[in-house]
């Protein structure tokens, strides 16, 4: 199929905005931006138009997608129940990069939850895409807009890279604010449970939920046949086609195991770029978790065009947005992580 291109930033954004809610409200699917990554978005409320979207993207159908709310009227037809935790999270953290996931009405598509009594839903910050819903009158469901297991989407070239030709169009926009997928809150059960790390960080969480559980899917390979209520929990993501390792060390340390190394490549700190001596590339400040979030996925979609044998990737931190940047490499090394 042909992909149109909408560009809501040379072009006319009421325009393509109309364009792009009316190919959702009959069924299609369009890559979008939001603040987190570009997402493939399609009608929460029909089967189709998620099938397709599983389809273009090679996602297996029993990871959950996110469904995308323009305001609080459109999460009463979706959440069956409200707990005053999600109320309280809606008024601190949206619109903006955080997901909840409660008990789910029968109003979206079973195959949008993976067959799941709950259902995931975030209001982003990100004009255009409320815009969007807002036209079309639906909720969305958009996981990211790539081919599944590949680096998410920062850009709407990215998007284009892995989709042109399997969609029905793609809303050009700006790069997106963060760079990595919203945060995940379970909010059923005795306790709230962090599924995914994201730009709201943990410290930010325990403001307003104390009692707030870290689940260990965060830093551990789940069970093989373990279902998930969270994207981004279960399979290998985020990953280049080089074999890539996740070192765990000081920039001493870090610098002197790479500097052994042939055929590789280091993508490490601006702080230590000067001790390596091996190809290297760099993908921010150690001291800036914000940029390491927002060059991440970009850093390791340029990977494979060096062709090299094996990358290793020196870790952040695990405090801050530093633990949504290492939850994304470890799924990115398939849990190979060497401790110097």
């Amino acid at each position: 199929m042909e992909t149109k291109k909408l560009d809501i930033v040379g072009g006319d954004y009421q325009k393509n905005i109309d364009a792009a809610a009316k190919i959702l409200k009959n069924g299609g699917i369009v890559a979008v931006p939001t603040e987190t990554v570009y997402g493939l978005a399609a009608s929460a409320v029909l089967d189709e138009p998620i099938i397709n979207v599983f389809k273009a993207k090679g996602r297996p159908q029993d990871n959950p997608l996110i469904v995308h709310i323009s305001d609080m009227d459109m999460l009463e037809k979706i959440a069956a129940e409200i707990p005053k935790s999600a109320k309280k999270c809606a008024e601190k953290f949206w619109p903006g990069p955080f997901t909840m996931v409660l008990k789910r009405t029968d109003y979206v598509s079973n195959r949008v939850c993976a067959g799941l009594d709950t259902v995931a839903v975030r209001c982003p910050s990100e004009k255009s895409i409320r815009d969007i819903i807002k036209a079309s009158g639906i909720p969305l469901a958009a996981p990211s807009a790539n081919i599944s297991g590949a680096p998410s989407p920062t850009t709407y070239s990215h998007v284009i890279n892995d989709l042109d030709g399997k969609i029905d169009a793609v809303v050009c926009g700006e790069d997106c604010l963060y760079g990595v997928e919203s945060t995940v809150v379970a909010l059923f059960g005795e306790h709230p449970r962090l599924l995914r790390p994201g730009a709201v960080t943990l410290e930010e969480l325990r403001e307003v939920l104390p009692d707030i559980e870290v689940d260990k899917a965060i830093l551990e390979e789940p069970e093989k046949d373990e279902k998930v209520a969270s994207p981004g929990m279960k399979y290998k993501h985020y990953a280049p086609k080089t074999e890539a390792f996740l070192v765990e060390a000081d920039e001493v340390s870090f610098a002197d195991f790479v500097n052994k190394k042939e055929d590789c490549l280091a993508l490490c700190f601006a702080e230590e770029s000067e001790l390596i001596t091996v190809e290297k590339k760099i993908y921010g400040k150690k001291t800036d978790e914000f940029t390491l979030a927002k060059n991440l996925f970009s850093a390791l979609r340029s990977i494979d065009n060096l062709n090299k044998k094996a990358v290793y990737i020196h870790a952040p931190s695990k405090s801050g947005v530093g633990l949504a940047v290492y939850n994304r490499l470890i799924r990115a090394c398939a849990f190979r992580v060497i401790k110097l």
